[in-house]
């Protein structure tokens, strides 16, 4: 089984799908706000989006949309 050229795949080549669990892999500044995203944190059931590159999810009851660049799937 081949993935798609729109495939959406996090830091490590690996595949992401609606429902996954990831982790961060650095530290990063919500723009907008005060809040910063530390390294390691968990984000649960996250969403695809129609870029391969972004998924949506939920952190601390806000809707984030995160690049997969600074995903790692648990």
């Amino acid at each position: 089984m081949t993935d798609s050229p729109a495939a959406t795949k996090d830091s490590n080549g690996t595949t992401l799908q609606d429902g996954d669990s990831v982790k961060l892999i650095k530290d990063l500044k919500v723009k907008g706000s005060s809040m910063t995203l530390k390294r390691g944190t968990v984000v649960k059931k996250i969403r695809l989006t129609s870029e391969p590159e972004e998924v949506d999810c939920r952190i601390d009851g806000s809707s984030l949309v995160l690049k997969t660049c600074f995903l790692a799937k648990v």
